[in-house]
């Protein structure tokens, strides 16, 4: 992830666009390390610009050889073309891991090596086409996206209704490195941010019955803790933030979540955070952790991310507890529960600010940054947790992490226009849609990540 090094004038700040946030990174000191005619024209003239000359190498800072904005339509361009016929995505590529009797848990690896369509691949690549201005009833490329959502119902609507799957495809990459049941997580993302974005009543009752059923699964199998059983992982921690990420969005998005999941998935962003000495302890402190693999950026980032998604989703819960706390005719424990829970809403935000605080700290330090040394879906997945809560906090904090985020990313980026990993999760689909969504983050706005409104955003616009 190294980069070379340059100063020029700052631009002016941006205005929420990704073309600014991606324009900025040309011009900034950086760190190594609806349907509709003008829709449609507006994304296809993003992807005609996306160029992956046959004579470019695939060497360390590909991103270079782009301006941002070709980086950006180069990766939107090289995910479409991904997608199976079926409308799901497989890993792109890379190892599976080996079951068989005598395999004795190895990789299988090799042209040959079978890669179908896997539900937290197509999950991924969907939330990332739905934060670009595409779904199935916007955009150039609706009927993509609409695939991609019959695939995801068709999966969850044939699981069983008490196991945590929600797929029978296994042994991903994704499972193996981040949890056996990081599928189901990220189906619940997914169906969230879709609220108000599929084609008619009956896609919307369908999505609705989808996403309650896979909160109903979580619920059903998330121990006291927050935490799951046999959620194995070689950084685990990740899928139980994507959990957390998950019912968050879900609750705000109009599912049947309980406020006790909320609070249990809370535990598990608190644990290991030190809110009086503003910092994380060390894992072996917060034994009912899952593993981070010894990684500070994937542990923390996961919890950063978990604490803000709950900031977000307490604000309308703040607003009804401050009007019961002040109704003088509302019965007296009722008024004492709201005001214990304004305790409690004071506290987690608290929490939320000093664990911002205590990562915006770190992101100078090149080492934490690079997470494991090099890049893999872990890394491109935690920059985009801590892109999101950096820019929900915003300020100085944010300003700094920015163009060194915009730079890093772009830099890994390939001449096909793919991201890819050199470690563990090696899968072009998910490198390449957690890079582009930590890319969005300033584009997107309106939908359940931040409210529970769903306003579809407007396709991204490169000039």
């Amino acid at each position: 992830m190294k980069s070379k090094s340059h100063s020029q004038k700052l631009l002016a700040p941006l205005a929420g666009s990704i073309c600014a946030l991606l324009a900025l990174a040309t011009f900034t000191p950086l760190l190594s390390g609806a349907h509709s005619t003008a829709a449609e024209s507006k994304l296809s003239s993003v992807l005609a610009k996306a160029k992956a000359p046959a004579a470019q190498a695939e060497e360390s800072n590909k991103g270079e050889r782009r301006t941002p904005e070709e980086s950006l339509a180069a990766g939107l361009k090289y995910l479409l073309g991904q997608q199976h016929s079926d409308g799901g995505w497989g890993q792109g590529g890379g190892w599976r891991q080996n079951t068989s009797q005598n395999a004795r848990g190895g990789r299988i690896e090799g042209a040959n090596t079978e890669d179908p369509s896997d539900l937290g691949n197509t999950c991924a690549s969907l939330v990332t086409l739905l934060r670009a201005g595409e779904s199935p009833t916007q955009g150039a490329h609706r009927e993509a996206a609409a695939k991609a959502f019959d695939f995801l119902c068709r999966q969850v609507e044939s699981a069983d209704q008490d196991s945590l799957y929600v797929t029978d495809v296994r042994d991903t990459q994704l499972q193996v490195k981040i949890g056996t049941y990081v599928d189901t997580f990220l189906a619940a993302w997914a169906l969230s941010e879709l609220k108000g974005k599929v084609a008619g009543d009956a896609a919307e009752k369908r999505r609705a019955a989808a996403l309650d059923k896979v909160v109903a699964k979580i619920e059903r199998n998330q121990r006291n803790d927050g935490s799951f059983a046999n959620n194995n992982g070689w950084a685990a921690v990740i899928s139980q933030g994507l959990s957390c990420k998950a019912l968050n969005l879900a609750s705000r998005s109009g599912a049947k979540v309980k406020q006790e999941t909320l609070d249990n998935a809370q535990k598990q962003n608190i644990a290991g955070l030190d809110v009086a000495k503003g910092s994380f302890s060390s894992p072996a402190a917060a034994a009912a952790e899952p593993s981070s693999a010894g990684v500070s950026l994937y542990r923390e980032a996961a919890k950063l991310n978990g604490l803000i998604e709950n900031s977000r989703s307490n604000v309308a819960r703040k607003q009804a507890a401050e009007k019961m706390a002040a109704d003088k005719s509302a019965p007296a424990p009722a008024r004492a529960k709201a005001a214990q829970e304004l305790k409690q809403i004071d506290a987690d935000d608290k929490a939320a600010t000093v664990a911002n605080s205590a990562v915006a700290s770190k992101l100078n330090d090149a080492s934490y940054v690079a997470g494991f040394g090099n890049n893999g879906g872990e890394e491109f997945l935690s920059y985009m947790n801590i892109t999101e809560s950096m820019h929900e906090r915003g300020g100085k904090e944010w300003e700094a992490w920015r163009p060194k985020m915009t730079k890093t990313v772009c830099g890994a980026q390939n001449a096909d226009g793919s991201w890819a990993g050199q470690h563990c999760i090696t899968g072009r689909n998910f490198c390449t849609a957690t890079a582009l969504l930590t890319l969005l983050v300033e584009h997107e706005n309106g939908n359940a990540r931040t409210s529970s409104t769903n306003t579809p955003a407007a396709p991204v616009a490169v000039k």
